[in-house]
């Protein structure tokens, strides 16, 4: 987190390679395959994600109740 709060992470790319939704009443979940590249203290890298998202249906509109990056151990980039 500190690296985050210090500005030394910069997001460059998330490429999209899956994503599954799911409706369940005024409830819809969100799964994202994704790879993100980013620079870190000078460095780029390169990390598979699962992206987790739940939205709630209110009357105004969507809105995001959960978001959640899982990073992807031996999964490669795809």
């Amino acid at each position: 987190m500190d690296i985050i709060r210090s500005g030394g992470i910069w997001y460059k790319n998330a490429e999209i390679h899956k994503v599954s939704v799911e409706l369940i009443n005024d409830t819809a979940i969100l799964l994202n395959r994704i790879t993100l590249t980013a620079e870190v203290g000078g460095n780029e890298v390169t990390n598979p994600f699962e992206v987790t998202e739940v939205y709630i249906k209110k009357a105004d509109g969507w809105k995001l109740a959960a978001l959640s990056f899982t990073k992807l151990i031996g999964a490669g980039n795809h």
